[in-house]
C-alpha cells in the first residue's frame, strides 16, 4: 500500500532518531549490556530542553516521561536496582510482567514465535530487511522493532508507514500500556510513557489507519 501523503522534511529523521534512541534501552541490561552511551546521554541531558525538541511528542508528554527517565538515572547506569528492575521486566527467570514481544499479546496462544511473528518475517524477507539479531530473539521484540523503525527510516523510508502501521503499532501501544503499569523503577515507568507518545504521535502525524488484533493478554 503506498504511503497517504509524503512525509514531511525532517520528519523521517525525527522518527529515527527517536526510535534509535530508545531502542538500546529495551535491548541492553544497563550494567552488563553495549548501551553504556545511550545511559550515560540520557543522564546528562536538559529534560526541559530534551522535552521542547522531542520529535512527535508534545513537551507536556514528553517532559514527564523524560524527567521520571533521567531521575531513574540519578544513581548512574550501574546501580544494582536499575539492573534488576531490567531483568525483572525483559528477562526473568520469573515470568515477565509484560513481555516485551509482539506474538504474545496477538496470538491465541500468547506465545513467542507466533502467527504476527511470522508475519513480520515474511515482511523482512520480501523487502529484503535482514535481521541483526541472532536468531533466538523473535524479531517481534520492542527494542528489535523500534530498531528496525530506525533502519527503514533512514534506508528504507517508502516502507516504514507499511511497517508502522500494519507490524508495529497493531501492539506496541498496548504493550507499553501494560509495561509502564508494570514498571516500578521510575526509568522504565518513563520509558514506557516516553515511548508510547512518539508511537502515537507518529500515528497521529501519518494519520495510519492501524486495525489492531484481539489481544489475549
Amino acid at each position: 500500500m503506498s504511503e497517504a501523503v509524503p512525509w514531511a522534511a525532517g520528519e523521517l529523521e525525527g522518527l529515527a532518531f527517536a526510535a534509535s534512541a530508545l531502542a538500546p534501552f529495551f535491548l541492553e541490561d544497563p550494567a552488563t549490556g553495549q548501551a553504556a552511551p545511550s545511559f550515560a546521554a540520557m543522564a546528562a541531558l536538559s529534560v526541559d530542553e530534551a522535552a521542547d525538541q522531542w520529535p512527535f511528542a508534545t513537551p507536556d508528554e514528553a517532559r514527564p516521561a523524560l524527567a521520571r527517565m533521567h531521575e531513574g538515572l540519578a544513581a548512574g547506569a550501574g546501580d544494582e536496582a536499575l539492573a534488576r528492575e531490567y531483568r525483572r521486566l525483559f528477562v526473568g527467570p520469573q515470568a515477565l510482567p509484560a513481555p516485551p514481544w509482539g506474538s504474545v499479546y496477538t496470538d491465541r496462544d500468547s506465545i513467542m514465535f507466533g502467527e504476527s511473528t511470522l508475519a513480520l518475517r515474511a515482511w523482512m524477507r520480501a523487502h529484503g530487511v535482514a535481521r541483526t539479531s541472532d536468531a533466538r530473539t523473535p524479531e517481534d521484540h520492542i527494542g528489535l522493532m523500534l530498531a528496525l523503525a530506525a533502519y527503514v527510516a533512514e534506508v528504507r523510508p517508502e516502507l516504514t508507514d507499511e511497517l508502522l502501521r500494519d507490524h508495529v503499532l497493531t501492539w506496541a501501544p498496548h504493550y507499553l500500556g501494560l509495561l509502564e503499569e508494570a514498571a516500578a523503577h521510575p526509568f522504565y515507568q518513563g520509558l514506557a510513557r516516553l515511548t508510547g507518545a512518539t508511537l502515537q504521535g507518529v500515528q497521529a502525524s501519518r494519520g495510519l489507519e492501524v486495525v489492531r488484533p484481539r489481544y489475549y493478554r
